[in-house]
């Protein structure tokens, strides 16, 4: 069973996929949104969604440091809503706290130029948005 992770941001997607046994989760690539209008690409995602033949998502949902439900969680409980109801498939929203600062230092740890995080910074998140949830399957 394949499990896609996201992290939603106010432009881009994030987008990773888990291996076929559950144990790893790669980057896919991070897809252009807008939120505000509230184009999500669903068309893209569902191609992704078909292509790997995906049976949960994985939203990362970013709760305030102390455990509070601020407007960007309140954005994820809202677009996994629309995921519910787009692909009929179970939505996991997994606490993300950290994740985007955490790719950022492993990008930069890594000596990635700052115009590359720019581009991949959302789809790394989303792999450890993804392989955190896995990580907890097996534990």
């Amino acid at each position: 069973m394949r499990i896609l992770g996201l992290d939603l941001g106010s432009k881009t997607l994030g987008v990773a996929i888990s291996d076929e046994l559950g144990w790893t989760a790669q980057g896919v690539e991070t897809i252009k949104i807008n939120e505000e209008n509230r184009d999500f690409n669903i068309k893209r995602l569902s191609e992704i969604m078909d292509e790997f033949s995906v049976e949960k998502v994985v939203l990362g949902m970013p709760k305030n440091m102390n455990g509070t439900i601020g407007p960007r969680a309140e954005a994820s409980q809202n677009f996994a809503e629309v995921l519910k109801k787009k692909f009929d498939v179970p939505v996991i929203l997994w606490d993300e706290r950290l994740t985007t600062m955490a790719a950022e230092r492993m990008l930069i740890s890594a000596d990635v130029s700052r115009k590359k995080r720019k581009q991949v910074i959302d789809k790394m998140a989303a792999v450890m948005i993804l392989q955190s949830y896995l990580d907890s399957l097996s534990n």
